[in-house]
């Protein structure tokens, strides 16, 4: 049994569980045996919740969409109460800090049915773009062990490629849902911001946004169906479409104008070869499916005070977070209690006056309605993910003489992707290849604001084409 509901989606196992193929409890019993046995080698669940998921799958489950599918939470942002807190930091896990309050997201799930299983690793506050937190250690890449996941939703995205979970939440403050999806071969849809609240304890009106990675578009349209929405005291709420995601993914978006760009936007960046192989066989794939493609994309990206205006508010935010923390636990952070890159970022973000922000956030505003225009005439921009496939474990952290290296060797892999966080548009990464090294590949489609149906419809056709749901992890059942 355990090879055959690893292999089925969140979509068909709740199908199967409605049918009474198979009940809620067998399958996070199954769920519980695939944890055991692969967790040991991604590392990616760091707070298993297996007895708990075993006494709601016995009891009365909400009838859901998703009634009996297990479901893992990140550790950073959807808090559950009673339950650890510790957002990859170790002075949280010295303190065994646990939340006081569910998160709107975590309420979502449970309405929509899902069995909560555990929480999974993120590196130290979500910062970098690998998931390696001293807190808990490296997750490992489930195609390469010697790889990493990406972050800040790498232990969700190794739980998901290694087959534990079919599908696991995920946010994306800068890239954290689409960077980890393009480095394990999966899918990870960043929904328009304020499409999923982010209450109560954090805004909408930030950079980031929570959904989930999983290994199909049809579960990326679903459980967004079954979890967006506004909650009392929402900061920004997105606009409706009307049908639901699932419906449209699974009807022809019509022939759409779609624009392309296969290399780094950062002159100094490099673009791996295959990268740029699979952006333009793709670009190519697109116009035999009927759509009109160009190479053009927003030249506003290119604007170098995105970078420094990025900066200033990433770091702001980290300052912020310690400053939190320390309420948390009843004292103020030091150097000791966090990584050095978490420190240095913080330390940065200090520096940043008051008016320094409200510029930044000013400037921000600017380049998200320079970047918006360009979709009057055009329907979905095609890009990288990363300019780079996985990198081995260690080269993205910080050490003692060089504390940003980790933030620095990120940039490669954020940066067309950090850029529709400041707009706020939604975006979704597929895992259209892989490298002669058998490590996947991740091209990135961006929609206006609002327009996650026309995502989710391309997505569908590029995933019936390419049939990335078949490819799996070595490590997969």
């Amino acid at each position: 049994m355990t090879s055959e509901l690893a292999r089925l989606d969140a979509v068909a196992l709740a199908a199967a569980i409605a049918a009474g193929e198979v009940s809620p409890l067998e399958v996070i019993e199954d769920t519980a045996r695939r944890l055991e046995r692969l967790n040991p080698t991604v590392n990616a669940v760091i707070h298993p919740d297996l007895d708990a998921a075993v006494d709601a799958a016995r009891g009365t489950l909400p009838d859901g969409p998703f009634r009996g599918v297990p479901m893992l939470l990140k550790d950073l942002w959807p808090t559950e109460k009673g339950r650890p807190h510790h957002l990859g930091v170790a002075a949280l896990r010295r303190a065994d800090h646990r939340a006081d309050v569910d998160a709107n997201i975590t309420t979502a799930y449970r309405r929509a049915g899902f069995v909560l299983a555990g929480r999974t690793n993120t590196p130290e506050l979500g910062l970098v773009a690998t998931t390696e937190p001293l807190a808990y250690g490296p997750s490992r890449n489930p195609w390469n062990p010697e790889h990493g996941t990406g972050g800040s939703s790498g232990g969700a995205a190794a739980a998901v490629a290694a087959g534990i979970v079919p599908a696991a939440n995920a946010s994306d403050g800068g890239g954290s849902i689409r960077i980890p999806a393009a480095m394990c071969g999966l899918v990870g849809l960043k929904p328009s911001r304020g499409r999923i609240s982010m209450g109560p304890l954090q805004d909408e009106w930030g950079n980031s946004v929570q959904h989930v990675v999983s290994r199909t578009v049809r579960d990326a349209a679903a459980i967004l169906d079954a979890t967006a929405g506004p909650w009392p005291g929402d900061g920004v709420v997105a606009p409706p479409v009307g049908a639901p995601w699932a419906a449209a993914a699974a009807t022809s978006p019509g022939e759409l104008r779609i624009g392309f760009v296969s290399t780094s936007i950062r002159p100094e960046l490099d673009t791996h070869p295959e990268v740029t192989a699979a952006v333009e066989a793709t670009a190519a794939l697109l116009a035999e499916l009927g759509h009109r493609v160009d190479e053009d994309h927003p030249r506003s990206l290119h604007d170098p005070e995105l970078v420094s205006t990025f900066t200033d508010a990433w770091t702001a935010g980290a300052a912020a977070s310690l400053r939190r923390i320390g309420q948390w636990i009843g004292r103020p952070l030091g150097p000791d209690d966090v990584e050095p890159g978490t420190w240095a970022m913080a330390t940065a973000g200090g520096r940043v006056s008051a008016p320094d922000l409200i510029v930044a956030q000013a400037n921000q505003m600017t380049f998200r309605r320079r970047v918006a225009a360009w979709w009057t005439d055009h329907d979905l921009l095609l890009t990288p993910t990363c300019l780079q496939p996985a990198p081995r474990l260690g080269e993205l952290v910080a050490s003692e003489d060089d504390p940003l290296r980790g933030l620095k060797n990120s940039i490669p892999y954020a940066v067309f992707t950090s850029p529709f966080n400041v707009t706020g548009q939604p975006a979704i990464s597929l895992p259209v290849a892989t490298t002669d090294e058998g490590l996947p590949i991740g091209v990135q489609l961006v929609a206006a604001y609002g327009r996650e149906d026309l995502l989710v419809q391309v997505a569908a056709q590029l995933e019936e084409a390419v049939g990335w749901p078949e490819r799996l992890s070595p490590l997969h059942p």
